[in-house]
């Protein structure tokens, strides 16, 4: 299952760092990005997918206790960062232009390096430092303004000042981003240095960052190199390119199997993001493949096609029977297609043969809603609260929930649900206003009315609005 919804703004609370070299340069207007959390994709396959790929590396760097987390942002862009120091953001876009399994592992132990490096803290200490340079600077500046007023406007007292605001912030500007610089190039060496405690190649992390220094070096000529926030693309890459010809896994290839399955993901999320004639250029009729077969049945469901696409996702079914997202995909199509009480049962083996992921436990929560039946009510709000209960951050778990609740007539469950729901969409008025109600409908004190007076008391995160 592939859906979107926005981040809250408590996963970006690094907003305002990472704009603040930009502040400093000028009056750039940041709220409106600010207020909003990033757009995020879920899809079990992919995350899985991504996870084992970050998995060893994240043992190589130490942090494997640290529960990072790899979040799919729905944008067709190639890149990564980490922004909150327990999260690696990844674009889908990444995912969908890296050709093997290694240069996406390659960006994401680059990634690693940044959090073990603990760059984000240290970001903080020298922003830190520069708003207390600027503050004096500006304080200075002013003084000397304030004295050359008073002295007759033809002093230069007032000209001196100008000049005392201005140019300590071109040299500030100048510290942070040499020190961003430095801490790319540490992040590419840390990431090498995990590729090969875990004996994969760094070839794909050169390769990734090589294309962009091929389709960026027309645009970086003449550029001011101190005034860039990464290393001059041609340098980073060549120091990059020695350090990373040192392993001894140089040539190493990846798996086969592994193989496989990155090309089965990169096809389900061009067959989920581009358009039809888009997946049709990429994945022709005439290509038969797994991968080329797994995007024709997801574009023929997606443009309603239910019948024919049920005919592919069934081949899919026969070559690979214990392949739970072709079950979850079948699932799908059918809640779509208007038929949820034949979603179930594939749904039921999906949930099986994915050791009950959270995601697809709530497409089999909403298949049993969405049935009307009142005799799969109990079922569908046992499962999902088990997967709300383990994957707390989707917000269609808490709205089948809620739907769910209001069918058996439990009120105040469905009114804290409908809360939970709209709190993890960012929409803190119908937030409140839902578990306020919900309080009305529990005795104080019980765990219901304590979950609703809390969404109730909660405060605005930065950036957002107070509604």
């Amino acid at each position: 299952m592939l859906f979107r919804h926005a981040l809250r703004t408590r996963t970006f609370r690094l907003t305002a760092l990472l704009t603040a070299v930009a502040l400093a340069a000028g009056p750039a207007t940041t709220a409106q990005a600010q207020q909003k959390g990033p757009p995020v994709l879920r899809d079990t396959e992919s995350e899985q997918l991504l996870r084992e790929y970050t998995r060893p590396i994240l043992r190589a760097a130490g942090l494997e206790k640290q529960n990072i987390q790899i979040v799919i942002i729905n944008d067709s862009a190639f890149n990564a960062f980490v922004a909150d120091g327990r999260r690696i953001f990844v674009n889908y876009g990444a995912l969908l232009q890296s050709e093997t399994p290694n240069q996406i592992i390659g960006v994401l132990a680059h990634e690693t390096g940044h959090l073990a490096g603990g760059h984000l803290a240290k970001l903080r200490e020298q922003l830190a430092q520069a708003q207390t340079q600027m503050i004096i600077a500006m304080l200075l500046g002013a003084g000397a303004i304030a004295a050359g007023a008073g002295r007759g406007s033809g002093n230069g007292l007032s000209s001196a000042g100008a000049a005392a605001i201005s140019a300590p912030q071109g040299m500030i500007m100048r510290t942070l981003l040499s020190y961003q610089r430095q801490q790319e190039e540490n992040a590419d060496r840390a990431g090498v240095k995990f590729l090969t405690a875990t004996a994969q190649s760094p070839k794909g992390m050169y390769e990734t960052f090589k294309r962009f220094t091929d389709d960026s070096l027309f645009a970086a000529r003449g550029a001011d190199p101190y005034l860039m926030s990464h290393p001059m693309p041609i340098d980073r890459v060549q120091a990059l390119e020695v350090f990373a010809h040192s392993s001894p896994y140089w040539d190493k290839k990846d798996d086969a199997a592994l193989q496989m399955r990155h090309d089965m993901v990169r096809a389900k999320i061009s067959a989920f993001m581009e358009r039809q004639d888009t997946v049709y250029r990429r994945y022709p009729l005439s290509n038969t493949s797994l991968p080329a077969r797994y995007a024709h049945a997801v574009t023929t469901y997606l443009h309603g096609d239910l019948r024919n696409a049920l005919a592919q996702i069934d081949g899919l079914i026969q070559l690979q029977p214990a392949n739970p997202y072709f079950y979850e995909l079948r699932g799908q199509a059918l809640i779509e297609g208007g038929k949820p009480a034949e979603a179930i049962a594939p749904l039921r083996k999906a949930v099986q043969l994915s050791n009950n992921a959270p995601l697809i436990e709530m497409l089999l929560g909403q298949a049993l809603v969405a049935t009307a039946n009142n005799a799969y009510t109990d079922e569908a709000i046992a499962i999902l609260r088990a997967a709300t209960a383990r994957e707390s951050e989707a917000p269609i778990g808490y709205m089948q929930l809620a739907m769910a609740y209001g069918r058996k007539g439990d009120y105040g469950q469905a009114d804290l649900a409908s809360a939970q729901a709209a709190y993890l969409r960012g929409d803190n008025k119908t937030a409140r206003d839902l578990a306020s109600r919900a309080k009305t409908r529990f005795a104080i004190g019980t765990p219901g009315w304590v979950k609703a007076d809390d969404i109730v008391s909660a405060k605005p995160l930065p950036g957002q609005k107070s509604n």
